[in-house]
């Protein structure tokens, strides 16, 4: 299936129901004053995680997603129903951003989990609402408001624990490929991958943890050379960044400058994304002797000036990788996910009709209040008001 993990799609929440001008009549109850019903509110949308997609494929060709109006309200004061509610699926990790403001609505972040995106309209109210004791035939009544409208931009970020980076063949893949069962395409040109991958690494029964492979970087990506930073957004969430080194690499490039090269393109993306913790990873071991592969890694990692711990691995023949394996399983116990990256915390969304009906009351109060015996002051004489006499 293809990967697809940014997509826009437009949400109509439902209108509100009609209030109903209505009274009773009934034999031998010719006033039996008013009787109208509120409408309906409008159904809402709401977006839900779920575990079982892994792209947003499906919203490339299916971009509209509507919820039912409310019913209009009735006489003998019944009330309209109430519109369904829409609820659209996506995978977990997306991020919800209001097109129109640019917003953080929300993360989905956990299997199950709900979010509103659009309100449904608020009812409007009948004829009973109004009537009060100056006012026994209320005519007035209120139009539901219409649901909200937006325009959502979805952005899918992968879930993993663990986050390779590295410049293209510096072997990622082949790692993945070793170490799970995932089995992305490897070959020996740049850019074999093209989209992110997952693989699950299970040490014991108890014991896994996942990886993300994305697409190689190279120098300029910041500015859209190459395959651009826009998948480096799936590391966002990772707990630890392996950086793999090819400490061979078949262009002769220089090693020191490639690895600058990708810490580069991390600070440039997001400050926040380049002080994680990062291990540094020598990869293609296999291809010299053992004592001249601790030699080209120790003067790597001196120019780089790397103080922390370094590992050798070879991706193809499995040599190092149990051991890195089990010491990034160490890491990841030692940090529990409570404290993994935060979910960015939705901004205050403002819902429109929030005070709608309240508005209304008191709008009709005040009319009645205006109308009730408008041509008497305080210098009227108590009493019979005496309005023609002939």
């Amino acid at each position: 299936m293809k990967f697809v993990d940014e997509a826009t799609i437009l949400v109509v929440a439902g209108d509100g129901g009609n209030g109903c001008v209505s009274f009773r009549r009934e034999k031998y109850i010719p006033r039996g004053g008013p009787d109208g019903g509120d409408g309906g509110d409008g159904g809402d949308v709401w977006l839900e995680a779920d575990e079982n997609l892994n792209t947003l494929i499906d919203y490339r060709f299916e971009k509209s997603f509507r919820a039912e109006r409310g019913q209009n309200g009735q006489s003998r004061d019944c009330t309209g129903k109430r519109g369904k509610d829409v609820s659209v699926k996506v995978p977990v990790g997306t991020r919800v951003i209001d097109g129109g403001t640019g917003e953080t609505m929300g993360d989905m972040t956990l299997h199950g989990q709900r979010l509103m995106v659009a309100k449904g309209g608020w009812h409007g109210l009948g004829n009973t609402r109004f009537k009060s004791s100056v006012n026994r035939t209320p005519r007035q009544k209120t139009m539901g408001t219409p649901g909200e409208k937006r325009d959502l931009q979805l952005e899918l970020m992968l879930l993993a624990d663990v986050g390779m980076l590295g410049l293209p063949n510096a072997g990622k893949s082949t790692f993945i490929r070793s170490v799970s069962a995932a089995k992305p395409k490897v070959a020996d040109y740049p850019f074999t991958t093209l989209v992110p991958s997952l693989g699950v690494v299970r040490m014991d029964n108890e014991k896994s943890f996942v990886v993300a492979d994305i697409p190689g970087l190279i120098e300029g990506a910041a500015e859209g050379a190459g395959l651009g930073i826009r998948f480096l957004k799936h590391l966002e969430r990772c707990r630890v960044l392996l950086h793999l080194i090819d400490i061979a690499p078949i262009d002769e490039s220089d090693p020191v400058e490639n690895a600058r090269i990708i810490i580069g393109e991390l600070e440039k993306y997001s400050e926040k994304l380049a002080e994680k913790p990062r291990w540094l990873v020598f990869n293609k071991v296999d291809l010299m002797s053992q004592e001249e592969a601790e030699a080209r890694a120790k003067e790597i990692a001196t120019a780089m000036g790397w103080e922390d711990k370094y590992y050798l691995i070879s991706a193809v023949n499995r040599e190092g990788v149990n051991a890195l394996c089990w010491d990034v399983m160490d890491f990841i116990i030692a940090n529990p996910k409570v404290s993994e990256v935060v979910p960015v915390a939705p901004e205050k969304v403002e819902f429109m009709w929030d005070d709608y009906h309240q508005q209304q009351l008191d709008a009709a109060e005040a009319e009645e209040d205006e109308d009730w015996d408008d041509d008497w002051d305080e210098d009227d004489d108590e009493g019979v008001e005496i309005i023609y006499q002939k």
